[in-house]
């Protein structure tokens, strides 16, 4: 690999397992960092160097650059993987990371740092000539001129942080009325998700998809894209569900889709992996929306199509490596989709459901499934990070294959002793309009507000079979005792689980 024999790994959980397993099988030497919580994780297992940094919050260990430029230097690796979420977009941390005479595994400061400000950003992407959505190029400076951009943009209108992401910040508008109390609380919220309490607007889309496109980009002028990926099933603007390629968009839009972000990176100089967002309204035409610059969370079904392993072309792309292959020789087959198994619990309003995992059994057989997680049998999840505890990804030869390949799968994983949001899946896996494959970012809303539907006997099975293994344990993850109180347990479980059908 040439400059790079050890890499750390600056994250925690199913994407440090992910990253483990790329470096190792490139023959290099995988080090990660723990919290507290975290000292009994899968990747602290896996790693061949494992280092503790502070306290649970992350705020104590995983935001914290300078613990792990310390344990970097002490571990003697050359190069830092940020994964994604914590520091994996914060281009102060690509900084010291060069600073200090390491390779930061993703884009330069200065990419970061552009692509970072959805106001910055539209601006560049403007001058480049991609299609952006009509709206403010800098951020609102009062109310008066909001109520001046939206009227002339019309309604309805989306108000959002000039740094953020993820839906923090983020208001719907659909009248005057309604501007400055979302102006506020929006204001609000950016500043304190993200420091910084600047908002922009945009024209809304109606019945929008939400369709990213993958970018490799090397130090030689090589910019190709690996495909597009459809992640318009999305809870309060988290993606879900997602799948390549996008049964919504045509070949000669996937096309035009990637040219132009191609051209979007090409416009910040970029290099390493990376994701160009878009929005695509229903008669197909699709505006930039940001570009996420680190890994996406969705990127094994681009891998899953592809045959491309996206951490390993990270780790070459880095290591000053010129990208092997042609645009023309990229050749997606199949269909591949991929479900974010959270630990919530899908009765209670998706609450987090921490807690002692008593059985684990992923569905391991079978042709065409994949399951990247970070946790075992006998791990405690923690309170204190995002509830995602795994990927399930399936892959078919066409989309019926990969989503009934992909219920398979669910009705075999077995977790137990946590809730989770593997039933809600089904559901969603069930519903006639995503079936067609023309669904839209409205489509987790529709359902929630669905309040009694005919359920096929598929759901029936696999909530019986949820609660069967339910019946075993009580809520500490214990097997309960045979007596009146566990059977009473039991069977509110069973009711529970039935419930699903008004759910």
């Amino acid at each position: 690999m040439g400059k790079i024999k050890k890499i750390l790994i600056a994250n925690r959980g199913e994407i440090a397992v992910r990253i483990i397993r790329a470096i190792r099988e490139m023959g290099l030497s995988p080090v990660v960092v723990y919290s507290d919580a975290d000292e009994l994780s899968l990747a602290v297992k896996l790693a061949d160097e494992a280092y503790h940094i502070g306290g649970s919050p992350s705020s104590e260990s995983y935001l914290v650059i300078d613990k792990i430029i310390d344990v970097a230097k002490k571990s003697k690796c050359d190069a830092i993987h940020p994964g994604y979420g914590f520091l994996a977009e914060n281009a102060g941390f690509a900084e010291r990371v060069k600073k200090e005479g390491m390779i930061f595994i993703g884009p330069s400061p200065d990419a970061i740092r552009m692509m970072g400000s959805k106001t910055e950003s539209r601006g560049i992407m403007k001058k480049a000539g991609v299609p952006v959505v009509p709206g403010t190029t800098s951020p609102l400076k009062s109310i008066k001129e909001l109520n001046e951009v939206a009227k002339e943009i019309g309604f309805p209108v989306l108000l959002k942080a000039s740094a953020g992401g993820g839906g923090k910040g983020m208001r719907l508008v659909r009248s005057i009325s309604e501007l400055e109390d979302s102006f506020m609380r929006a204001q609000s919220e950016a500043g304190s998700s993200f420091g910084d309490d600047s908002v922009y607007v945009e024209k809304y889309i109606e019945e929008p998809h939400h369709i990213e496109i993958q970018i490799l980009a090397d130090s030689f002028g090589n910019t190709l894209y690996l495909g597009e990926r459809e992640c318009s099933v999305q809870r309060r603007y988290q993606k879900i569900i997602e799948e390549t390629p996008s049964p919504f968009i045509t070949d000669d839009i996937r096309k035009k889709m990637g040219k132009i972000a191609v051209k979007a990176a090409e416009a910040v100089q970029y290099e390493n992996a990376g994701t160009v967002e878009f929005i695509v309204d229903k008669n197909k035409n699709f505006y930039f929306l940001e570009m996420n610059t680190r890994l996406q969370v969705e990127h094994p079904i681009t891998e899953m199509v592809t045959g491309i392993d996206i951490v390993k072309e990270q780790i070459k792309i880095a290591s000053g490596e010129k990208i092997n292959f042609s645009q023309d020789s990229i050749d997606p087959r199949g269909v591949s989709i991929e479900c974010r198994v959270y630990a919530e619990d899908p009765f209670n309003n998706f609450a987090p459901s921490p807690g002692k995992i008593a059985e684990y059994v992923p569905p391991a057989g079978g042709i065409g499934i994949r399951d990247d997680t970070g946790v075992y049998e006998g791990y405690t999840v923690p309170v204190f990070y995002d509830p995602l505890i795994s990927k399930l990804i399936t892959w078919g030869r066409d989309r019926d294959e990969a989503v009934n390949r992909m219920k398979r799968a669910l009705l075999e994983y077995r977790i137990v002793g946590i809730n989770t949001s593997i039933p809600y899946f089904l559901r969603i896996l069930e519903n006639k309009e995503f079936l067609s494959g023309n669904y839209t970012t409205s489509l987790v809303e529709r359902i929630d507000n669905i309040k009694k539907e005919i359920e096929p006997d598929l759901m029936e099975v696999a909530m019986l079979a949820a609660g069967v293994k339910a019946m075993e344990y009580n809520g500490n993850g214990k097997k309960e005792e045979k007596s009146d109180k566990g059977k009473n347990g039991n069977w509110k479980m069973f009711g529970r689980m039935k419930n699903l059908r008004r759910f």
